[in-house]
């Protein structure tokens, strides 16, 4: 089989692409920083092909399927994992530069990755989409807004995704993950600030890329008649609470 995970370059991308490997995929490393990817890849070896590709660069996502290699095109599972975090501010002060990234990149760049490599997979009446959406989907927090907005955009597209392939082969699966360490995923968030970042898994054990990559292959690994909709994962120094309430002293 052939997998093609965005944002492969580091955090759970790169755990996804050196897990699929392992289980005899080859796998196409897709993201932003070539350098990185080289490495990668220069690790894994020929099971992986790297490939710069920006998830926002609607030209270039829309190319992609016709300038990959002979022999790279048959795309049978694509992990959509490019995305990210900007900022915790309240609405009113959030820097509409962050909301409008968050949405090109974790909205419209994922929606156009699949438009472009889901009409082969339906030709072929096999494929495997998963979505990397977050718990933030589905309950809400102060300065999570725009974040949360969009990972409930990746909970409901994917399950109306299933619903108009009903009756193929393709799958779709959307994973939604609570609290994970061991990526950038903060640091992004607060621009780089590398003590507030560590500040937010500070005496925790929080899930860790590996841990989302075990997922993703215990999924596309299942007989391909049963489909995974959605997985909700916490680490079990998290829970969901009840919503929150602000009482007059």
């Amino acid at each position: 089989m052939l997998a093609l995970v965005t944002g492969a370059s580091a955090g759970f991308g790169s755990a996804i692409a050196r897990r699929l490997v392992a289980d005899g995929l080859r796998v196409i490393l897709a993201g932003r920083r070539a350098d990185r990817l080289e490495a990668l890849a220069a690790e894994i070896g020929d099971a992986a092909l790297p490939v710069r590709l920006d998830v926002t660069d609607t030209e270039a996502v829309a190319a992609l399927p016709a300038a990959l290699p002979e022999g790279w095109r048959e795309i049978d599972v694509l992990v959509n994992n490019a995305g990210l975090a900007l900022g915790l501010d309240p609405a009113w002060k959030a820097d509409l530069a962050h909301w409008d990234r968050m949405v090109a990149t974790n909205v419209v760049g994922l929606m156009h990755v699949t438009r472009a490599l889901l009409p082969g997979m339906v030709a072929r009446d096999r494929g495997h989409v998963v979505n990397l959406g977050s718990i933030a989907g589905a309950y809400s927090y102060a300065g999570g807004h725009v974040y949360g907005a969009s990972k409930a955009f990746v909970e409901q597209f994917s399950l109306n995704l299933r619903a108009d392939l009903i009756g193929t082969n393709v799958r779709v699966t959307n994973i939604e993950p609570g609290l994970c360490g061991g990526t950038e995923f903060s640091e992004v968030r607060f621009g780089g600030d590398r003590a507030r970042a560590a500040s937010v898994y500070q005496g925790t054990m929080p899930i860790q890329p590996d841990d989302i990559a075990e997922t993703v292959s215990w999924v596309i690994r299942l007989p391909a008649h049963v489909n995974i909709n959605r997985i909700e994962m916490m680490p079990t120094c998290q829970a969901p609470q009840a919503p929150a309430v602000r009482r007059a002293p």
